[in-house]
């Protein structure tokens, strides 16, 4: 079982960032409210894996600390999600964000998220709470109901390209991506700020 994973970044194709340890090159997933927090390309990383394993295929994913990663095994046990939607809420909604949610019952802003409806958004609000709340660092859970910050600020060229791969493997259509990246009018933009920005446009 891989839990932990410290290396050096070899690529990143967002939500992928190839880490090299030891020799070994590790394919990680990663929401992008983490990915964006990377240190550059063959720069040291540290990040916490959860592992899964698939009938065909097996897979890593990755956040910046603890915290992430249990809302993200939480959400995985929920009925109607698996981890790439997992992924995709984690995407659209950071850690500290998720928790204000629950508390704060804001319903709204799962739906807006790409392969919720209001069925498996009613059921992440009503089992997630008690799932998790006790496996959440005191200290954090606290900084985030005291926190007043909104959803993260989310800072066809080959960057747009890329941009448009990156949420398409999110869940979006191949359409609806071309249209969020087409509309931010950022040409100039890099792919990792692309996305950001149309994440954050959907919300």
């Amino acid at each position: 079982m891989i839990s932990f994973l410290r290396g050096k970044i070899l690529e990143k194709q967002a939500p992928i960032v190839l880490i090299e340890t030891n020799g070994i090159g590790y394919e990680v997933y990663m929401p992008m409210t983490c990915f964006y927090k990377l240190p550059e390309i063959n720069e040291e990383v540290a990040v916490f894996i959860e592992f899964i394993v698939r009938k065909d295929m097996l897979l890593l994913f990755g956040f910046n600390d603890k915290n992430e990663r249990t809302i993200f095994r939480e959400l995985v046990k929920i009925s109607g999600i698996g981890p790439k939607l997992a992924l995709t809420i984690l995407s659209a909604i950071s850690a500290q964000q998720f928790i204000n949610m629950i508390n704060n019952k804001q319903f709204e802003l799962l739906v807006k998220v790409p392969g919720i409806g209001l069925k498996i958004a009613s059921r992440i609000m009503i089992e997630i709470k008690d799932q998790f709340i006790n496996k959440i660092d005191d200290s954090f859970i606290n900084k985030c109901i005291n926190s007043t910050s909104i959803l993260f600020p989310l800072k066809k060229t080959d960057a747009e390209k890329e941009a448009i791969a990156g949420l398409i493997s999110l869940g979006y259509k191949p359409q609806e991506a071309n249209t969020m990246i087409h509309n931010l009018k950022k040409p100039e933009a890099n792919c990792e700020t692309l996305i950001r920005e149309a994440l954050c446009a959907t919300i």
